[in-house]
């Protein structure tokens, strides 16, 4: 075949070898906001590393590798002994060791710990979304732990380790270790008090065996799981370890890994106990509120998540338009391609703010930010990760065909984009949750609107936006089946006011206009052309 015919022009570069965390505007100015003074050199030196890496073409391929690769199942040897060990490809492995090591497990301890950590989330799983499964959940186990003492002195220390060992070996001989989580069961889902696990006592204070089934057990291979069964006195959460210290395998049959539609690169399971030791964690009946906090960190991690699959995603599709030409020109000075790019960045912009504002509120640990995060990690959950799909599918659009192909990167982005949404309870459970603190806990509601009420005054959409979210929360009667749509005003006010505050003026005003003043399409690109759209645009951009 003629050369001349192949001759390529008019292609994008790949977006390759860029600092994501320096190149990410609003993730930085919300690191140095949420740090204080004499660590933010400290901290901005240690993303910009981690940015680096994940913006490099090693950490790319390795994403790439560990989703064409899924994990696999063995559940016997060739003797027929069960075995219940997933094996994964070395890239999973290597992305996981320098999520560890970047310290993404270990915020509770650290000065500006959360801030840190959850930059560092969202800029490392833009690399790859499915080992940030194990990482979260290693991450969130520390507070459930922390309502036993002993156990918290024991494995806590590990669980923040910045070593990460693979294999199956008593927790006491690893530098580090990675936990899971059970909850949910086949008969119940998300109804976790409908579980039919069960806890019988032994001999020895607070060690159980359990016998019973979970639906689905994410991250398999990690080394001990929070997981719930039903005690004599109750809902109770139990530590499982997947070794015992005498070194024997504890019972933890692996039914089956979930052929899922995204997330490939991590091992979602169906595990089965039967006589499986535990240890008690917390107080017998009281299963909810122990791992309650747990979740609650999870559920910012979906967040954090979902923030990071926006921005790669919003990164991918200005670096496409500002080299592709079409009609004469560059897409990115097209009107309505500028339109388009913009009103993603909007999105984008305002998940980023909201996540590191909420992980701030875990480092202050006030009462007062604790009862902001009641009702706002459950708002956001539930909006940020909706708003997910759409992202990244109109993204994907941008590219046109080149975004179609899996070369692109983009299809693996639209295909995790839905997860988050759905891990660590669906947005009617977050709904719920949310109208559940309105009704039982004043001092959420009064938190929430003191944040919100800091940028009153500054602009009259948001005014007006605050008036009538205040008009809903007076009457909470009949409010089950309109709780969706509080909770997405109360989500989009929240957003609003804090870009308003921290965000330029001009992605202020094309927020609050479209999102807030109702100035705005079904989909996106339906922002006022009156707008300063190249701005906002030009702010969303990675400099390679």
């Amino acid at each position: 075949m003629a050369a001349t015919t192949h001759t390529v022009t008019n292609q994008a570069p790949p977006l390759v070898g860029y600092d994501v965390f320096t190149a990410d505007r609003a993730l930085a100015e919300a690191v140095e906001r949420h740090t204080a003074p004499e660590l933010v050199d400290e901290v901005r030196e240690e993303l910009a590393g981690l940015g680096k890496t994940a913006g490099s073409a090693q950490a790319q391929e390795w994403g790439v590798l560990a989703n064409e690769n899924p994990p696999k199942l063995r559940t016997h040897d060739r003797y027929g002994n069960r075995v219940d060990e997933v094996e994964f490809h070395p890239s999973w492995h290597r992305l996981l060791g320098k999520a560890v090591s970047a310290g993404l497990t270990d915020a509770w301890g650290r000065p500006a710990g959360h801030v840190r950590r959850a930059a560092g989330f969202l800029v490392w799983t833009q690399a790859e979304g499915g080992h940030g499964c194990p990482v979260s959940m290693t991450h969130a186990a520390v507070p459930a732990l922390r309502t036993d003492p002993a156990l918290a002195a024991e494995w806590e220390p590990r669980l923040t380790s910045h070593v990460y060992e693979e294999g199956l070996r008593p927790a006491a001989e690893k530098g580090g270790v990675l936990f899971g989580m059970g909850m949910t069961e086949k008969q119940g889902g998300s109804d976790v008090r409908a579980n039919t696990t069960s806890a019988v006592p032994l001999s020895a204070d607070g060690e159980y065996v359990l016998t019973g089934h979970k639906w689905f057990c994410s991250a398999p291979m990690s080394d001990g799981f929070l997981v719930l069964a039903q005690a004599p006195g109750g809902l109770t959460c139990f530590l499982v370890p997947r070794v015992l210290a005498d070194g024997t395998r504890n019972v933890f049959a692996i039914q089956r890994l979930k052929d899922k539609l995204g997330n490939r690169s991590n091992a979602s399971s169906e595990v089965e106990f039967d006589g499986t030791w535990a240890r008690r964690v917390g107080e017998e009946g009281r299963g909810v509120r122990t791992i309650i906090e747990m979740v609650a960190a999870t559920r910012l991690d979906c967040v954090i998540g979902s923030a990071a699959i926006m921005r790669q995603a919003v990164a991918q599709a200005v670096h496409h338009a500002s080299y592709r030409s079409a009609f004469g020109g560059l897409l990115v000075e097209k009107p309505l391609m500028r339109n388009v790019l913009a009103d993603l960045a909007l999105e984008s912009e305002a998940a980023t703010t909201l996540a590191l504002r909420l992980a701030a509120a875990y480092d202050a640990d006030t009462e007062e930010e604790r009862a902001f995060l009641r009702l706002a990690v459950p708002a956001a959950k539930y909006w940020v990760t909706k708003r997910c799909t759409p992202v990244a599918g109109e993204a994907l659009e941008c590219l046109g065909g080149n975004g179609y192909v899996e070369e692109s990167g983009m299809p693996r982005l639209l295909r995790e984009a839905p997860l988050n949404s759905i891990w660590e309870g669906s947005g009617n459970v977050q709904a719920l949750d949310v109208l559940r603190a309105l009704q039982r806990e004043p001092q959420a509601i009064n938190a929430f609107l003191q944040e919100v009420g800091k940028a009153r005054g500054a602009d009259h959409r948001l005014d007006a936006a605050i008036k009538d979210l205040l008009t809903e929360l007076s009457d909470l009667d009949g409010i089950e089946a309109r709780a969706r749509r509080l909770v997405e005003r109360m989500a989009l006010v929240l957003q609003g006011s804090l870009l308003v505050r921290w965000a330029p003026p001009q992605v202020a005003d094309a927020f609050c206009a479209s999102r807030l003043g109702g100035d705005w399409g079904a989909a996106f690109g339906t922002l006022p052309h009156s707008l300063d759209l190249a701005s906002v645009v030009e702010r969303a951009r990675a400099e390679v």
